[in-house]
């Protein structure tokens, strides 16, 4: 098979599908700490972290990328959109809590596949313009986040969104389209290597399953990148000696992320019959 990668742009372009959750309100940082996988307030102000929102069975429902602003502002970057749904159901868990939930529609998310000019890891910078940059790239891979105001002239590019997309597979970050919410645990996703769930921290949705399968080592599945020799889509079937061994979580081209055995067989693997063979992640999305 030959590198069927979309090729990498220049200069920053809008992309289309992330959309903001924005929470504000002296309850925010509990709030969040409560309804979602990772540790929120070990979280520096201007930093962010990887996490997922599961559900009570301890499957993903989103996952997004968790800043914090300050003590009393949270942006999640939802990279499959979903904000004002997502923000609809969390207002059902606010109670008395003092938090103000909101789709952020007035900004958007431009990416480059640049070096930021002073984000660094998990720490955030802010640009002239109200704009936040984010360092969202490896030292394999140079990858930077712009959050900011949307202007009047927003144009979309598809070859773009396609090769930021593949970016993310190759970084191991899972893009779920709507079938595929609600069907992996985040062990299953990989989502340890974005360390985007926490085994220590209190009580959230789907939390004694999340521990329950890291203490007792039960995950016997996880993520794995594959090219595809044709384009193929989210719940295909993964197949090694015509025997069903996996699926596809993530597609992106001719690139996919199939969630399979971690011991896998020797031999072919084939999806709708056209080959398949794993490739190796790149590491250093952690954050």
């Amino acid at each position: 098979m030959s590198d069927n990668l979309a090729p990498a742009f220049s200069g920053f372009r809008t992309l289309s599908s992330p959309q903001l959750v924005s929470l504000s309100g002296p309850d925010c940082v509990a709030f969040a700490q409560a309804q979602f996988s990772s540790d929120v307030p070990t979280l520096a102000d201007n930093h962010w972290q990887w996490s997922t929102w599961l559900s009570a069975k301890g499957r993903v429902l989103s996952i997004f990328q968790l800043l914090r602003v300050d003590a009393q502002n949270l942006l999640l970057v939802c990279h499959d959109g979903g904000a004002e749904a997502m923000a609809e159901q969390l207002r059902r868990f606010v109670f008395r809590r003092k938090v103000t939930i909101s789709h952020a529609e007035t900004l958007v998310v431009r990416g480059a596949f640049v070096a930021p000019i002073a984000a660094n890891g998990a720490a955030m910078h802010a640009l002239d313009g109200g704009v936040i940059e984010l360092d969202v790239g490896s030292p394999a891979l140079a990858r930077t986040l712009h959050i900011g105001p949307a202007l009047d002239d927003e144009a979309h590019d598809p070859a773009a969104e396609l090769a930021w997309r593949q970016s993310d597979l190759r970084l191991g970050l899972p893009r779920l389209v709507e079938t595929q919410r609600e069907v992996w645990t985040p062990q299953q996703l990989g989502l340890d290597r974005l360390a985007a769930y926490s085994v220590k921290k209190g009580c959230y949705p789907g939390q004694e399953i999340v521990a329950r399968t890291h203490f007792l080592g039960k995950a016997k599945r996880s993520v794995a990148l594959l090219e595809c020799a044709a384009p193929a889509n989210a719940g295909d079937a993964v197949q090694h000696a015509e025997s069903n061994i996996g699926s596809l979580a993530s597609t992106a081209g001719n690139l996919a992320l199939a969630v399979l055995p971690l011991e896998l067989p020797e031999g072919p693997l084939q999806i709708n019959g056209e080959a398949a063979r794993v490739e190796p992640l790149l590491d250093g999305l952690a954050r």
